[in-house]
């Protein structure tokens, strides 16, 4: 079996998008015991601090810089401050509502897409140069299972995953040549602290219900130990699209919930 090799010098940056919590915080963290110096985005400038803090305090190499990935302005200043970047991680993303298409608010399918597909489209755009003179660069999109197969009440989320996987798939076809690989990873359900709660404006008994009588769904670290792999493969593998659920889903509409 191959082992992961330390990064080297001109791939070492991994910039971490979404890292104010969830898988985004749980990523940063492993890359940055894997030897990468992690650069943390969000909007909440008070969390990616904390964690850029954290991460320091056990020896790791961090810094946070808040960002709204929406921004292409922001986003295009955000990139002049590097010559060379070895990893983007592009997680931030979310869920909004579980409304039908019949009644579902076209203000949230707007987020969500500007979230999810454009955010990932600014970042990748304006680092991509930078990756490719790092000599070996990778980008991640951390898309999900609803951009492979749809469920009802998640057409918006379920449309917008689906952007993301079809600009992965068309980057890596578009790209192929260059010294830069294009990973998706796919993650099933994720328990985490914001996603579900998010998705249901605040209502904790809505985002409970989701992960209800299911023993043991993913958790952000899980997702974030599979990123780390992927990325840390030797520099000619490329995990082109990785799913991975708990062993309590079968599909996005067949889940185990005990009792």
């Amino acid at each position: 079996m191959a082992t992961a090799a330390a990064p080297s010098a001109a791939s070492r940056i991994a910039v971490v998008t979404g890292a104010s919590s969830g898988i985004g915080a749980a990523t940063a963290r492993q890359l940055a015991a894997a030897g990468y110096r992690v650069v943390l985005t969000a909007r909440r400038k008070d969390r990616i601090e904390a964690l850029a803090e954290e991460i320091r305090a056990a020896g790791h190499k961090a810094t946070a810089y808040p960002l709204d990935v929406t921004d292409r302005d922001a986003v295009d200043e955000f990139a002049t401050a590097f010559k060379t970047v070895g990893v983007l991680v592009n997680n931030a993303g979310g869920a909004l509502g579980a409304d039908p298409v019949a009644t579902g608010d076209p203000d949230d399918w707007r987020r969500m897409y500007e979230t999810n597909v454009i955010g990932t489209l600014n970042l990748t755009q304006a680092l991509l140069p930078k990756l490719e003179a790092s000599g070996d660069g990778t980008v991640v999109v951390v898309s999900s299972t609803a951009g492979l197969s749809t469920y009802e009440g998640g057409a918006g989320y379920v449309a917008a995953k689906h952007g993301e996987h079809v600009l992965a798939e068309t980057l890596r076809l578009e790209i192929v040549g260059r010294p830069v690989r294009v990973v998706e990873i796919a993650p099933g359900m994720v328990k985490t602290d914001e996603f579900a709660l998010t998705r249901f404006g605040g209502d904790r008994d809505k985002a409970d219900k989701v992960y209800r009588g299911v023993a043991d769904p993913l958790t952000a670290d899980d997702v974030a130990d599979t990123i780390t792999w992927a990325v840390t493969r030797p520099a000619h593998v490329n995990i082109d699209l990785l799913v991975v659920r708990p062993r309590a889903q079968a599909s996005n509409t067949k889940v185990h919930r005990e009792g």
